[in-house]
């Protein structure tokens, strides 16, 4: 019975306070469109420059065009034209091996190192971790002469061989056709190790000691507490470190453009390569943009695929 007073009570108060909680309702209504307001700046730019070319891209996929006359409409010819051409496949199949590289190489190496640095503590390791992550702030063309300096046949690596006594195995790394794509995955391992290693350690933090003083006092050794703790606690910064790597692998043209051109041959050859020859020196603009609009869809499904399977985990 009391309940029901108060309600009713409630019910004959309400036309009172109306007109006072009229101007705060009115003020949440206009306070949803404050933070569009704040984005709307970065957003135009972002639309412009970045948005409006991949739509016009998509557009142009469906021309044959060479730039400078006026194009015609061929439908899906250029993605069919596509399924047939081996040129693409064999640029795939590098992309595929510079994910290797790129990818699953800096994380493993990350891993080993957290585990270490996560439970011991390292005299220096501000610098080691700034040292590592000095190839992120580096130009990449600067890294792309530099290490074609470096596999140069009278370059360092050579002649650090020649000192140990390997000397049979010098060549001219980036003009060998069986050794040309792995040396160029070993940039890229260079490059994506230290950014890989400061989101994990970043992860580590987050995870909280009490975890780690339990397993020790149960007696597990340093590989138990690495997989028990260490490792499902990073999964999501695994998942990110996995997708800007991945995606940083089948995008990648600056460094091929730098050190190898695409060759010897077309041994270095990757699909961003493809697109820049196609449009600028080719003229084929449809061909370059049903290809750059193909591997924009499948670097998009495969952050999705990373994505979801990171945050199952999580859940689980």
């Amino acid at each position: 019975m009391t309940i029901l007073l108060i309600q009713r009570h409630s019910r004959v108060a309400l036309p009172a306070d109306a007109p006072e909680r009229r101007p705060a309702r009115r003020r949440r209504r206009r306070g949803w469109l404050v933070p569009y307001l704040f984005i709307a700046p970065g957003l135009l730019l972002y639309s412009i420059f970045l948005l409006l070319p991949l739509l016009d891209s998509f557009r142009l996929s469906f021309y044959r065009w060479d730039g400078v006359t006026r194009g015609a409409w061929i439908g899906t010819s250029n993605y069919t034209q596509l399924l047939q051409d081996g040129q693409i496949f064999d640029a795939v199949k590098h992309s595929l091996v510079l994910i290797v590289f790129y990818s699953v190489g800096p994380l493993l190496l990350a891993l080993l190192l957290t585990g270490v640095l996560s439970r011991t503590r390292v005299v220096g390791d501000a610098a080691f971790r700034s040292i590592l992550f000095l190839p992120q702030v580096v130009a990449t063309v600067v890294i792309g002469v530099t290490w074609r300096w470096m596999y140069d046949e009278d370059g360092p690596i050579n002649r650090l061989l020649q000192l140990v006594g390997l000397g049979g195995l010098t060549r001219a790394w980036f003009g060998d056709f069986t050794w040309a794509l792995p040396a160029l995955g070993l940039v890229g391992t260079w490059t994506m190790v230290g950014l890989c290693l400061i989101l994990l350690l970043a992860g580590v933090q987050r995870i909280p000691a009490e975890l780690y003083e339990a397993v020790r006092l149960d007696g597990a050794g340093a590989l138990r507490e690495f997989t028990a703790i260490t490792l499902p606690g990073l999964r999501r910064e695994i998942g990110v470190a996995a997708t800007l790597t991945m995606i940083a692998a089948m995008r990648t043209f600056d460094l091929v453009y730098v050190t190898t051109t695409g060759g010897p041959g077309r041994a270095t050859e990757v699909p961003a390569l493809i697109v820049f020859r196609r449009a600028f020196r080719e003229g084929d603009v449809g061909s370059a943009s049903a290809i750059a609009v193909v591997l924009g869809v499948v670097i998009l499904a495969l952050t999705l695929l990373i994505t979801r399977v990171a945050d199952r985990d999580i859940e689980e």
